[in-house]
């Protein structure tokens, strides 16, 4: 184990489509969603366990959620646990995780990643972080995990992928307008890094199907990897009022001073991605393609797509659930709860914090006006 490497998970997310299971006092992070025992940040920071020791890693979380993270990672040091008096987005996050590190060691290599997600392969995934921490040690550049696409998917952004394999390029033009390039030589995932050419937002389906065609399109799984000296060069390049901000705390961070510099200076920092900031600025971008069962878990369905399901296609969590000609459902019910369900097809059913919604799974897109709709009633 490398003792330069460093993690930063971010845990600060409220997760309102997984309402009513995720609330804003409890967000789908700190949930045991797939009813195994482990919540979707216990299974984060296990994973990185053979990567960094748990010194090294950082969770950057609201303020509000301190004992929660607490109670769910006993093994992590108090002062790693880094609290955000309000939202600014992923930059400023990262920003504060990076000039924090810098005090602690100033040859860290980073890994910076969502603590919600899922990541069924882990072997995989240990393989491909390694393999990329690697480069990134020995290489002035800001890597990023692009995920092998294996369908075309609207719901999530996508990196395009270089494509000058040969000098060849055959470039056509999607139905919104945007370039694409038709691989020569497609990008393996068990090949090395690529140099990016864009990040593309969520396209429509024609796009989507588009970019699975051309190859060289993978899905943004929003886990990056870089030197510090590298991430530090990229905040004073492209976005210097952030590094200005946070340079200011530097013979503070790691002391008993730390919280109160970040409760002042912390709101005045812009509201900013680390894409926008950073990643669609710089030239130094490149794409490790992998493939190793991830999902951003953003909503129920795709939380339906990696649960096990019956024969009948439904998942369920709770004990007493007794379903009668029902198919392609989700069921999430408290543990005692006698629950019968007759006659749905690809719907969601779930109980939590005093609420039950019934939804079909087309219509779940509607579970943040839903939940607006009831919460705004009270």
């Amino acid at each position: 184990m490398n003792k330069n490497n460093y993690i930063v998970i971010m845990a600060g997310g409220v997760g309102s489509r997984f309402w009513p299971m995720s609330t804003e006092e409890k967000p789908k992070q700190f949930l045991d969603v797939l009813g195994i025992g482990k919540t979707l940040l216990q299974q984060t920071v296990a994973r990185f366990n053979t990567i960094a020791p748990a010194e090294n890693i950082l969770i950057v979380t609201s303020e509000k959620y301190k004992q929660l993270v607490t109670e769910q990672c006993p093994e992590l040091l108090e002062s790693n646990i880094l609290l955000e008096p309000c939202m600014r987005n992923t930059a400023p996050c990262i920003a504060y995780a990076a000039y924090k590190i810098k005090g602690l060691n100033p040859d860290a290599n980073i890994v910076v990643a969502p603590s919600d997600h899922l990541i069924t392969n882990e072997g995989e995934f240990i393989r491909i972080v390694e393999e990329g921490l690697d480069f990134t040690a020995n290489n002035d550049t800001l890597l990023t995990l692009g995920i092998q696409a294996h369908r075309p998917e609207t719901g999530y952004g996508y990196i395009q992928a270089s494509s000058d394999v040969d000098g060849s390029k055959n470039v056509q033009i999607g139905s919104e307008g945007d370039s694409y390039e038709t691989m020569p030589t497609v990008p393996s995932v068990s090949g090395g890094v690529c140099k990016v050419v864009a990040f593309k937002e969520k396209p429509n389906l024609e796009t989507a199907k588009n970019y699975l065609a051309a190859g060289n399109y993978f899905w943004n799984s929003g886990i990056f990897l870089w030197s510090l000296k590298s991430i530090l060069n990229a905040f004073e390049s492209y976005v210097p009022e952030v590094a200005d901000l946070f340079q200011k705390g530097e013979a503070v961070y790691n002391t008993n001073k730390e919280q109160a510099f970040i409760n002042e200076m912390f709101p005045t920092c812009i509201n900013i991605s680390i894409d926008y900031a950073v990643m669609e600025k710089a030239d130094n971008i490149y794409v490790q393609p992998a493939d190793f069962g991830w999902s951003d878990l953003g909503t129920w369905g795709s939380l339906w797509e990696k649960r096990e399901r019956s024969e009948q296609g439904n998942t369920v969590v709770g004990e007493e659930v007794h379903l009668f000609e029902a198919s392609n459902c989700i069921v999430n019910m408290p543990t005692n709860k006698k629950v019968v369900i007759q006659g749905l097809d690809d719907f969601i059913v779930v109980e939590d914090n005093d609420v039950l919604l019934i939804c079909k799974k087309e219509e779940e897109q509607r579970i943040k006006e839903f939940r607006a709709s009831v919460m705004n009633k009270k």
